[in-house]
């Protein structure tokens, strides 16, 4: 089987333990009981693709279907919300239809707890907590007595569906702590309709930590498992991030335990895909340098997120027609922010291969584009880029050219190698030696293996590096995570096109490194605070 396929055949009644929370129910009709449902091994395997599943889909009906009571599908999809947060609210990234619920807000930094964007992140995201708290009701070994599901082999595989839906509830929680900087904690010991206590971003990077290493030695090895499930690197690349960030989220140095954990996820057998741009097509799952991605199949997992936003998205209005993607698309939706467009300025980018800025339609003086966009609604403003593709590195199309093949890369190997440069540049226990052997292998990859490009120790900088994780990352939902680890996000140190709501970019405020808790979660847990300045 190509890919651990996510289909859902069946959501539990039970996973609903947290909605209340989150002010949202599961609509599913397709669903059953619990003692139904976990009456097989194979229905162990189905909640467990059910988990895995809310990071793909939008619900089990179809495209325009949203499980999550009150949210559009277009608002609720995790790789879309997680995108919007990410990458919309900064440099890297605009949307031309403005009158698409929420988005002006995020682009122009303005956005207020009504935003039904942010809602669709947070329900989304406190849905894997509680799919995961139901799937780990459901499998403890009483409970498996019970239903006479006694073989040893059996119980062994459960065991480690519940290690790994562990680390995707960590990821969810990790997702939290950053995004809101609190989160309302949920475990599989508290009974349901629950309010769950509020846990700040130390008690979260706690809880984090701990699961994770708890779990960690009995995942399997990096690279063993069955495809898109969880292994030991997913679970130290959750680690490496809390510790990249834990002067953000804890004010402590952990820069030194983030090099060991991109030591050993660089030691589990990942290496650099030799063409950067493979990475992004419809035969990504082959690529050795995923760690964690979140799957996409044209028939099976289809929705209006993930790679299909991604790669409709990027379709210009004249140019990269939507046949050399694979795909049907549609039009101008997305472009990139002049001082993206500036990271690759200067001739040791002229051949990059990360470069895929288009400009308008060569030798047509009449379809060029502009840097600068002064109107956000006229798509012809403003660059493009064609990074991802819904073909495969064979030039073959996508079993559907309305939605794509194409596995979003969560986490790849080129991320670890900036990670402990980052790292060992802020006072790890690195070398700058390999920091140089890491970010220049990247260099030479994105360049045919030629040493142009690549630089040397005194270029070796936190300003190389902060351009160099746009260059190499951008789309893959990191940008404004990396901006406020560098004090660049808010403020007006640095700022981009409609940063704060103004063409050319202001300041704005500090508070705004954190998203506000959604109203209908306030009132729903009177546990939970708003963020300061909402």
């Amino acid at each position: 089987m190509k890919k651990y396929i996510i289909t859902i055949i069946a959501l539990a009644t039970v996973f609903y333990s947290c909605t209340d929370d989150m002010n949202v129910v599961s609509e599913d009709d397709d669903v059953l009981s619990a003692d139904a449902l976990f009456s097989t091994p194979q229905g162990y395997q189905k909640a467990l693709a059910g988990v895995y599943g809310n990071l793909s889909l939008t619900g089990t009906q179809g495209p325009i279907y949203s499980s999550l009571e009150g949210l559009a599908a277009g608002t609720s999809q995790y790789v879309r919300c997680l995108l919007n947060l990410q990458e919309l609210t900064t440099d890297e990234m605009i949307w031309s239809y403005e009158n698409d619920e929420g988005t002006a807000e995020l682009q122009r930094n303005i956005w207020t707890a009504a935003n039904p964007v942010i809602l669709g992140m947070y329900s989304r995201t406190m849905a894997s907590v509680a799919y995961a708290n139901d799937f780990l009701r459901e499998s403890t070994p009483e409970k498996l007595r019970r239903r006479n599901i006694t073989d040893a082999a059996t119980v062994a595989e459960i065991e480690l569906y519940r290690k790994e839906v562990r680390v995707l509830r960590a990821y969810a929680y990790y997702n939290m702590m950053d995004l809101f900087g609190k989160a309302a904690m949920y475990t599989e010991n508290d009974p349901l309709n629950f309010a769950g206590p509020e846990y700040n971003r130390k008690q979260l990077f706690d809880f984090i930590e701990s699961e994770l290493k708890a779990v960690l030695p009995d995942l399997k090895p990096a690279r063993t498992n069955v495809y898109g499930r969880v292994d030991q690197s997913m679970a130290r690349m959750i680690l490496a991030k809390i510790y990249l960030n834990a002067q953000v989220y804890t004010q402590t140095d952990r820069y030194s335990d983030c090099i060991t954990m991109c030591n050993e996820i660089i030691a589990g057998g990942y290496t650099l895909k030799p063409k950067y741009l493979e990475n992004f097509m419809a035969d990504n799952h082959t690529s050795e340098e995923m760690i964690f991605t979140i799957q996409s199949d044209g028939v099976l997992t289809q929705n209006w997120g993930g790679t299909t936003f991604l790669i409709n998205g990027q379709i210009g209005e004249w140019e990269n027609n939507a046949a050399d993607f694979g795909i049907t698309g549609w039009t101008g939706a997305l472009r990139i922010r002049k001082q993206f467009v500036q990271k690759f300025d200067g001739t040791k980018f002229s051949q990059d291969d990360r470069n895929t800025i288009g400009t308008g339609v060569e030798g047509n003086s009449s379809k060029q584009r502009t840097i600068d966009i002064a109107d956000i609604s006229v798509k012809t403003q403003g660059y493009i880029i064609s990074k991802f593709s819904n073909k495969t590195s064979a030039g073959v199309n996508g079993k559907n050219r309305d939605f794509a093949d194409t596995d979003f890369p969560l986490f790849r190997l080129a991320d670890v190698y900036l990670m402990y440069a980052e790292a060992t540049l802020r006072g790890g226990n690195g070398t700058i030696a390999q920091s140089l052997v890491y970010v220049n292998s990247l260099r030479e990859r994105a360049n045919n293996n030629a040493t142009t490009a690549n630089i040397t120790a005194s270029e070796l900088n936190l300003q190389f590096i902060i351009d160099e994780r746009a260059r190499e990352l951008h789309w893959e939902g990191h940008r404004r995570q990396d901006l406020i680890r560098f004090g660049l996000y808010t403020g007006g140190t640095y700022n981009w096109s409609w940063k704060g709501n103004a063409a050319r970019g202001i300041s704005i405020p500090t508070f705004r490194r954190l998203f506000p808790i959604p109203q209908g979660s306030l009132g729903a847990n009177k546990n939970l605070t708003q963020n300061t300045g909402y």
